[in-house]
């Protein structure tokens, strides 16, 4: 509980305490009167002065007015307890919802703490700390143990282990050596290590992170736009039914019978007033969506508003990306076949030729070539999307890709039968021989689309560049209902535009990528998810929704954090709108009095706030 509350909950007190003992004691008249004061302005001066704010820039009509006038119109009519009464529990519910809110906020605050203070740079033989805005790309950078990362790059020196639980809400820690790439907002848990930063601090992870929280909250469902149109001509209305109800009856028994009831009808609209109070809906659909968002980025999902919110849960079709995504993008070279060159030749010629890509296909190439590249004996690289490679090295022309590249030079090629991804050579027009390159599936990605299915997800597809035979024995080892495979970028968005022609209004289709090559479709889908890509532009800017590690079932969960969200959201409005009909019609009539006004207001805000609060725990799977 921060100061604010903590003063608060005094002056609750106190007015509480003085209440019951004016209540107690045997006073009338104008004593009472004022005894009952001290406490109505202990606990209702900020009230009082928020009220007189508004009516003076001239927007009167929100919640404080209603109180104010209300309670005010109470005690005029002598009925001191009441009115204080009304005020002492309103502020009640405002104190339990602020400490709802601070609640929340602890698990944006749990991300916003991943901002690094300082980068310590080595001058003249010494660290000095600068500010990490300061720092150059290709700057290099020590990172003690107990630090923050302050800027993603690559280890240049020193081996340890990484906490990432702020970014991805794993509490396994990962390892990195020489070589390794590293983001900032880590802490470096035992290790000195030396890192050579690849990015500034504005374009780093940390910073691009902290600018998707702070502005989730701008982005409002239909829900919380729903609430403040509903609010904006909700208030105007019951104040001027209210002023109806204390003024027309007693005018019509005036007319009538020469007589009116003015204390029990003016009574009756100030109960009217309290009762329509809108304070259950105005607070607790956003503290919904707040809370929602802040459980979700706890559990490593950066969801950047409440409007995605409500669009993943509707989402009846989900479409993959394979590598990557269902697969690790670890690839390795697991056969060479029909090679009319040795092996090594064979594989040297691919590496160099693919050397000028960041492909992992290129990379595995790299790798099992095993050697360090020599740039100078490459010439002339042009990569064509979809196809592969077509490079000079050594002053012969080399062509590594797939069989739609080797079509394209009109080189025959030879098939394999082996499941992988198979990149086809050729050297000067002539056929060399292929190699073949298989990825691991992911760990939980079966799991993943069991879950999906359980959730009630009707349609799962897979969209890859693959051959055709490796991504049909993908999709049916992981229950895939639908595979479109040897793909170029362009067929992925026409792909998935044809299943947003297909569905209804009320089924969304997301698709979940890496974020790097699928930006064109993870805008173009109705909801866009990039996992285990926090260090790509692409995937920040292009998506909806970021899952922070590369674990597929976090898809899963990310769907049931926003139903169970969006579900909490409409209990709220059912039930604050139900409670408030039902007390205004017995308010009117003179059934309810000002008590029952009370739980109609405070009662139900209260009730309200405890279920958002509830969207704070991640459900389990």
């Amino acid at each position: 509980m921060n100061k604010k509350q903590r003063k608060m909950l005094y002056r609750i007190l106190a007015a509480t305490a003085l209440m019951i003992l004016f209540v107690l004691l045997p006073v009338e008249g104008y004593l009472r009167f004022a005894c009952f004061m001290i406490p109505y302005v202990i606990i209702g001066y900020d009230i009082l002065r928020k009220a007189w704010k508004g009516i003076k820039n001239r927007q009167p009509f929100d919640e404080n007015f209603l109180m104010a006038f209300a309670t005010v119109g109470a005690i005029l009519l002598g009925e001191y307890v009441e009115g204080c009464a009304v005020m002492l529990f309103y502020q009640v519910g405002e104190l339990f919802q602020s400490y709802a809110v601070g609640k929340s906020r602890k698990n944006i605050s749990a991300l916003m703490d991943i901002r690094p203070d300082y980068a310590n740079v080595e001058r003249d033989g010494a660290l000095i700390q600068v500010d990490p805005d300061q720092v150059a790309i290709g700057t290099i950078i020590v990172v003690q143990p107990g630090e923050r990362v302050p800027l993603d790059g690559v280890v240049e020196d020193g081996f340890s282990t990484l906490n990432t639980s702020a970014l991805t809400g794993e509490s396994v820690p990962r390892e990195v050596k020489a070589g390794d790439e590293v983001i900032s907002g880590c802490i470096n848990l035992n290790g000195v290590l030396r890192v050579r930063t690849t990015t500034d601090y504005a374009q780093s992870t940390v910073s691009k992170i902290l600018e998707l929280v702070e502005n989730a909250s701008s982005r409002k469902s239909k829900s919380e736009q729903f609430i403040t149109k509903f609010a904006r001509y909700y208030t105007p209305a019951v104040v001027y039914s209210a002023l109806a109800l204390a003024i027309v009856p007693s005018l019509v028994q005036l007319i009538v019978t020469g007589s009116a009831q003015w204390g029990t009808w003016i009574f009756r609209g100030l109960t009217f007033l309290v009762i329509s109070c809108p304070c259950a809906l105005v607070i607790s659909i956003p503290l919904s969506f707040f809370a929602g968002i802040g459980g979700a980025g706890k559990a490593g999902v950066l969801i950047k508003g409440s409007n995605y919110m409500e669009t993943l849960s509707k989402v009846k079709t989900v479409v993959f990306d394979k590598t990557g995504t269902m697969t690790q993008g670890v690839f390795q070279v697991t056969g060479i076949h029909h090679n009319t060159i040795e092996e090594e030749a064979l594989l040297e010629y691919a590496a160099l030729a693919e050397s000028a890509s960041s492909h992992p296909i290129s990379k595995s190439l790299q790798k099992a070539y095993g050697k360090e590249i020599d740039r100078s004996r490459v010439s002339d690289i042009e990569e064509i999307s979809g196809h592969g490679v077509v490079a000079t090295v050594d002053g012969r022309q080399i062509a590594a890709g797939n069989r739609k590249l080797m079509e394209k030079l009109s080189v025959t090629c030879e098939d394999c039968g082996a499941v992988g991804t198979i990149v086809h050579v050729a050297m000067d027009g002539e056929y060399c021989g292929h190699i073949v390159i298989s990825d691991v599936l992911k760990e939980n990605a079966k799991e993943t689309i069991t879950a999906l299915h359980r959730a009630g997800i009707k349609h799962t597809v897979m969209l890859t560049g693959d051959a055709k035979r490796v991504a049909d024995s993908v999709a049916e080892t992981l229950g895939i209902d639908e595979v479109h495979s040897e793909l170029l970028p362009g067929d992925k968005v026409e792909l998935v535009e044809q299943l947003l022609e297909k569905k209804s209004d009320k089924e969304m289709v997301a698709f979940v990528g890496d974020g790097i090559n699928d930006a064109p479709v993870l805008t173009r889908a109705d909801i866009g998810i990039a996992m285990g890509a926090m260090g790509s532009d692409a995937a920040i800017e292009a998506a909806d929704v970021v899952l922070m590690d590369d674990d597929p079932s976090k898809i899963a969960l990310a769907m049931a954090i926003s139903r169970k969200c969006i579900r909490i959201v409409y209990e709220n409005i059912y039930f604050a709108i139900g409670v408030k009909i039902l007390c205004l019609i017995l308010g009117a009539v003179g059934i309810a009095n000002m008590w029952v006004a009370i739980f109609a207001d405070v009662g139900v805000m209260v009730i309200a706030v405890m279920n958002a609060i509830r969207t704070l725990r991640v459900p389990k799977l």
